[in-house]
């Protein structure tokens, strides 16, 4: 599955992992539990397509709320459920927590044929609905959503509100901690009195190498008195990219360069400002840790009508005087 699902499935654990003690809580990637080929498959062509082609991903998209692909997807969520229940009825759990629509889907769909009958629940990683989180809902018990316009959403598509709770999106409670910041700076070989631009390349699933590396070069040439904390991810190629990009403008005093790392909370702890795709995890985390975000490059998807957290200005229910703090996703 995606960084961010499986993000916050791990930090779902460790919050329970921690104060339920009587509870036996195991993360489990689904789709690398059924075939770990087929997801290494999946994945990448997500990234090639959100990268390269993203326009083609917008209609993807769109197309798999219904037609031919929401058919497809159907069906092989259908298949992938054969091989989901060996491990179900093996664990067998008293709830299935899902953070991916495809898990939920499946989960739903022995539900309904009556190989499991425990509790269901899905959490929508995301800030707005796609109809494949809704995929046999009538076999799902609960739905953690984002924000209350969510929650609005869902009952009206005749989801019954009290299956549905706006609990935010699940993140590593280490979001929360204070840290000791100058311990951080020094750690970092950085300066505590200068501004500090926190840059996600996105890693495999991210801006791409090219969006990447132009985003990381303009804001070192033109801003030449802000430090900069930039993150490739599992990606080698924008890792070393960066490093040339880096060398090429004798940056090295204030831009550093990390690959994969989970030091994320500390330097969200001394970051002034986060520069990122539009992904539902990392937005959430930014906003825990009190940061602004600069959103780039974001993935085009379907529009909404009327909504009043994320719309356009013009077609914003919110009052006039309000509209300055609405946003567009």
């Amino acid at each position: 599955m995606v960084a961010g699902h499986i993000a916050a499935a791990n930090s779902l654990k460790s919050f329970i992992d921690k104060n339920y003690e009587d509870a036996d809580v195991e993360a489990i990637d689904c789709i690398e539990y059924i075939n770990k080929y087929a997801n290494k498959i999946s994945t990448k062509a997500y990234a090639e397509l959100t990268k390269n082609t993203p326009l083609l991903w917008k209609k993807l998209y769109s197309g798999s709320n219904k037609g031919t692909l929401a058919i497809i997807s159907d069906a092989s969520n259908r298949i992938m459920a054969l091989k989901l229940k060996g491990l179900i009825l093996e664990k067998k759990p008293d709830l299935i927590i899902s953070t991916h629509p495809f898990s939920s889907h499946m989960c739903a769909i022995l539900k309904k044929r009556k190989i499991i009958n425990c509790e269901l629940a899905t959490i929508m990683t995301d800030y707005h609905i796609h109809n494949q989180w809704l995929s046999l809902p009538k076999y799902v018990d609960h739905f953690f959503v984002a924000n209350d316009q969510m929650k609005e959403d869902l009952i009206n598509l005749k989801i019954p509100a009290e299956k549905i709770h706006v609990t935010g999106i699940p993140v590593s409670p280490r979001f929360l901690k204070k840290y000791d910041r100058e311990e951080i700076f020094d750690d970092l070989w950085l300066d505590k009195d200068k501004f500090t631009v926190l840059l996600f390349g996105g890693g495999e699933f991210g801006l791409g190498k090219n969006v990447a590396t132009k985003v990381l070069e303009v804001i070192i040439r033109m801003f030449k008195e802000v430090q900069i904390i930039a993150i490739s991810g599992k990606n080698k190629r924008m890792y070393n990219a960066f490093k040339q990009i880096v060398e090429k403008t004798n940056s090295e005093s204030r831009v550093k360069v990390f690959e994969f790392t989970d030091r994320v909370p500390e330097m969200m702890a001394i970051s002034d400002i986060v520069v990122t795709k539009a992904g539902g995890l990392t937005i959430t985390e930014s906003l825990v840790s009190g940061l602004p975000i600069v959103i780039i490059n974001p993935i085009p998807r379907p529009r909404r009508r009327k909504c009043s957290i994320f719309s356009r200005f013009k077609s914003c229910n919110l009052d006039k005087e309000k509209r300055q703090y609405c946003i567009y996703c």
